[in-house]
Order: structure tokens, then C-alpha cells, then sequence
């Protein structure tokens, strides 16, 4: 089975090097599949060559909405195999889930699209306020006066909370756990411990995701209450800070996408 491996390696990713961790994933994916590697914006021309298409360090689909749309219908009319599968409901899909997850009572960040909302948010002494298609902090913006046209934005409190912790999982089942120790530095990151119930927090996320094969980065912080608050749910192409792990872990996961990937192809 032949794989096409999309990934943009010159993308300036602030604290991380997305072209180390994919030059190391492919050259490990190589010893069970043949594969190739290209930019997304290639994706959509060269995907009739190969059995499958995995999504990896491709960058914020912000800066290539209309090829990744284009991409996206031609894999589906084709039927052509995209691992992560392209039926995500996390960022794949966009953050409109924030806003059901809110409505729906799960422990997230509570977020409105709407200045007109914001007596359903709790009050706070300032709102993020960032754009609703936005990626990396791009147009975040604190403030005390929330404005924005609705429906184009998310407004959430800002949170003081003790720090971040992102649980990465392949398929269903949970890999490892990384921390910012520091709220300020969000990519100096360390191994984190996680216990049954954080681990219970991540899994109801991916569970609620349904997807049957995929990576998926469940990102939270500790608010004050000291209980975990979803940010975001990774499900296209989460980063995966594999150098900052043991050697053992790192290798741990590496099998488990070996065997994803071999499911996924043989359309368990």
C-alpha cells in the first residue's frame, strides 16, 4: 500500500520543527510502507498515484483553505483513503464544536460566536476573543469590551489556570501525556502523569469524536477549581513533540501508528 505523506516542512512553526519529527516518522513509516512525502498544496494532483493519503504537520488550513477544500471533495468523490479520516468533529470540521460542547455541558472552556451571548459566558475581567476559522493563535486578541461580527469569532473568559497538558492518542487508545509547567511558554513542554481521571477527562473527548482510526492531541488546562477544561481537540494534524519523549514511549507510539495505519488500510 502505497502512501502519500503530506506535510510542509519549511512551515515556521513557533517553538517546534515540524520537518524533524516528520523526517523522523517517515523514515520509520518507510521500513512497513512505501512512501512519498509532499506540500498540501500538491496533495489533491498527486493523490491518484497512492492507496492512501496521511495527513501529518501540513500547517494551519488557514493558509490553504481553498486547496484543502478542493482536496477534501476529491477525496471523498474518489473515495480515497485520508488518514486522519476526514470525519473528525474536533478542528477538522472547524471550532464549531466548542460552541456544541459548551451548549451540550461538557467540561470545555465555555465559548460563544456572539457579543450579544455574553452574559452566558461566566464573568471575567478580560474574553479572549479569536476568529472562529482562526489556527495558532492567529487573531488573538484579550480584552474587556468583546466585540467581533457574530458568528465569525469565539469569545471565551480568559482562564487563570495552573497550566496546559495535551493527551495524544492513537485511535482509542491513549499514548503518552506532555505539560506546560509554565502558562506562558505553551511548547516547553515535559512528560506528565496523568491519572484515572485525567485520563477519563481525554477519553470522553475522543470517544465523543468517533473516529474509528486516527491521531488525535486532546488539549486542556487546570482552571483554578483545579479541574481540566478542554481547549482544543486536535483531530487533522496535531503536532506531536515526539522528540521530548523517552525513547521507549517514543518508540511505544511509533508501533501503535504502524498498526493504525495497517488497520486502516486492510479497512478494519
Amino acid at each position: 500500500m502505497r502512501l502519500l505523506y503530506v506535510t510542509d516542512l519549511a512551515y515556521p512553526a513557533r517553538g517546534r520543527r515540524y520537518c524533524d519529527e516528520d523526517i523522523f516518522l517517515t523514515d520509520r513509516l518507510r521500513e512497513h510502507f512505501p512512501l512519498a512525502l509532499c506540500h498540501p498544496l500538491d496533495a489533491r494532483a498527486l493523490m491518484p498515484g497512492f492507496d492512501a493519503v496521511v495527513v501529518r504537520n501540513s500547517g494551519p488550513v488557514l493558509h490553504y483553505r481553498q486547496a484543502w477544500e478542493e482536496f477534501r471533495a476529491a477525496a471523498l468523490a474518489t473515495g480515497t483513503r485520508v488518514y486522519n479520516p476526514l470525519t473528525g468533529r474536533g478542528d477538522m470540521a472547524g471550532k464549531q464544536y466548542l460552541l456544541d460542547l459548551t451548549a451540550a455541558g461538557h467540561p470545555v472552556i465555555p465559548t460563544v460566536d456572539d457579543p450579544a451571548d455574553l452574559h452566558l459566558l461566566p464573568e471575567a475581567a478580560e474574553y479572549a476573543v479569536k476568529p472562529k476559522q482562526g489556527a495558532d493563535s492567529i487573531g488573538l486578541v484579550f480584552t474587556d469590551r468583546p466585540g467581533g461580527t457574530p458568528g465569525e469569532i469565539l469569545i471565551q473568559p480568559r482562564v487563570d489556570f495552573a497550566y496546559e497538558v495535551s493527551f495524544y492518542f492513537v485511535d482509542d487508545a491513549f499514548q503518552y501525556a506532555l505539560h506546560a509547567p509554565d502558562p506562558a511558554r505553551r511548547w516547553e513542554l515535559v512528560p506528565y502523569e496523568p491519572d484515572a481521571a485525567d485520563l477519563a477527562f481525554a477519553r470522553r473527548f475522543v470517544d465523543w469524536n468517533t473516529l474509528d482510526h486516527g491521531i488525535q492531541r486532546v488539549d486542556a488546562c487546570r482552571a483554578p477549581s483545579g479541574e481540566l477544561l478542554l481547549v482544543e481537540l486536535e483531530d487533522l494534524n496535531p503536532y506531536l513533540s515526539l522528540d521530548l519523549l523517552p525513547e521507549e514511549v517514543r518508540e511505544s507510539f511509533v508501533t501503535a501508528l504502524v498498526g493504525s495505519l495497517t488497520s486502516f488500510l486492510d479497512g478494519k
